[in-house]
């Protein structure tokens, strides 16, 4: 005798199994079709500017009991004059090492002693201060934000240890054959400008940084005009801009410095050949290089959905097909584009063992000529337009993650609506644009390729080729 709750049991049983029958397995349906919908839902997001010109950004997130604030500056690295690369990032982590009534140690202590956490970064386009922690401690996480932006010490003895330390880890950085291709790079691709010296620096021109060098750039950067507020997490936007108001307001307005003239371009004007002498390698580092396109570049999208085909999806692209799957000569291969204020480059990075590295560098030039002649078809448009935009929404799963990306269209004078629009426009990128862009952006006839590794070897591989010159690192 069957039960009614077996009777409910073997029917729901049937049901199922008749469902799943008439029906395809889950992980062979098509995906669902793709809606737009703002970033930010609602009223959560609030922007507002202070009188003295600094911009704020409050997005509310309530789900925990976090929060995150930060200043960002307009400027960075970028604008440096070349003999004193380093001076933002210089600048940066002396504003780390005392501020206000504060030493570097009690300073450390004070964000130590609450749980939070502090960063003061310097990129080639901006500079910021961050705070994050719980909401209960909201107005010791103001008071940090608010001394290491403004108040900063700018200790001298702090300052000679900075400098040491930097020197000491460029110095390290040396041994890294693949930090020595990226160094080499940009000296090819832009020697004589800022973007051909490491964004931190290097020997010569760190050695001449001071405390009192750090201090003047600061004042001339950290103004309120050049400035952005930012909150996010479990705050209320009408606390929050009274609380940048009492933090920020007294602040006065100040001439804004100049963000950094562009590199000459194209880079290079014809092939060139750098070998960056490392006898001890087995592997050598590969890169092939041109000048790229400037982050505010209108056909950006395409671009990146070009690049993506080409070689920045990992193991769907053409470049880890030819070079990894079908040659067998590297583990992985990448192509990108620097997205600053200013057209700063394209590359190619790999690595393969010394006596294949002419193949592979034949292989990567063909590669690229490839893509001019044989543009991107619908089959490998459709997979790279769904990668770019997952890859686009899982970057803003919190709250920290879509006010920096705010924060970053401001800092680029970008529309305020970019991230809302960015997945539309994706899927509006045609055949023809790829094929567009990939004639317009890509140039193989006038790269710069660095090699690192033993040049006993490499260079007469590259007979033919093009004039090689070796360098010492």
């Amino acid at each position: 005798m069957i039960h009614a709750s077996q009777r409910l049991a073997v029917c729901t049983f049937a049901t199922l199994l008749a469902l799943g029958c008439a029906s395809k397995p889950a992980w062979e349906l098509p995906p669902p079709a793709p809606t737009d919908a703002p970033v930010v839902q609602g009223d959560a997001l609030t922007r507002s500017e202070l009188a003295n010109g600094m911009k704020v950004l409050v997005l509310e997130d309530h789900r925990i009991p976090r929060v995150a604030l930060s200043v960002t500056v307009r400027r960075g690295e970028a604008m440096v004059d070349p003999k004193r690369a380093g001076l933002a990032s210089f600048t940066a982590e002396l504003m780390k090492r005392g501020a206000g009534d504060r030493d570097a140690l009690a300073l450390a202590t004070a964000v130590d002693e609450i749980g939070a956490g502090l960063s003061v970064s310097a990129g080639w386009d901006s500079m910021t201060v961050s705070v994050s922690g719980l909401s209960r401690d909201l107005p010791m996480l103001i008071e940090i934000l608010g001394d290491v932006a403004l108040r900063p010490s700018f200790d001298r003895r702090e300052a000679v240890r900075a400098r040491t330390e930097t020197l000491a880890a460029i110095e390290k950085a040396k041994d890294a054959p693949a930090t020595l291709a990226r160094w080499y790079t940009y000296q090819a691709l832009f020697e004589g400008h800022r973007y051909g010296i490491p964004a931190g620096g290097n020997t010569l021109t760190v050695a001449g940084l001071d405390a009192a060098a750090a201090r003047r750039f600061h004042g001339e950067v950290f103004v309120p005009n050049n400035a952005i507020f930012s909150a996010s997490g479990d705050v209320r936007a009408e606390a929050m801009l009274e609380l940048a108001h009492r933090t920020f307001g007294a602040m006065p307005r100040a001439e804004v410095p100049a963000a950094g003239a562009a590199p000459s371009l194209p880079a290079p004007t014809a092939m060139k050949i750098l070998i960056v002498d490392r006898p001890d390698l087995e592997q050598a580092q590969i890169r092939v290089a041109h000048d790229g396109i400037a982050r505010t570049d209108p056909d950006r999208v395409a671009v990146n959905i070009m690049n993506s085909i080409l070689g920045g999806s990992g193991f769907s692209s053409r470049l880890m097909a030819s070079v990894r799957a079908d040659a067998g000569l590297t583990y992985g291969v990448h192509s990108g584009f620097g997205m600053r204020r200013q057209p700063s480059l394209f590359v190619v990075s790999t690595f393969t063992r010394v006596a294949e590295v002419r193949t592979v560098v034949d292989l990567l030039l063909a590669e690229l000529e490839r893509m001019r002649t044989e543009p991107p078809s619908e089959d490998e448009l459709a997979p790279a337009r769904t990668l770019v935009t997952g890859s686009f929404s899982l970057g803003l799963e919190t709250s920290d993650a879509v006010i920096g990306g705010l924060v970053d269209l401001d800092v680029h004078g970008l529309p305020e609506d970019s991230l809302d629009t960015y997945r539309s426009r994706v899927r509006a990128v045609t055949v023809e644009d790829t094929a567009r862009e990939a004639l317009r952006r890509l140039h193989p006839g006038r790269v710069a390729i660095v090699l690192v590794g033993p040049a006993a070897q490499l260079q007469p591989q590259l007979a033919g080729l093009g004039p090689v010159e070796v360098v010492k690192p």
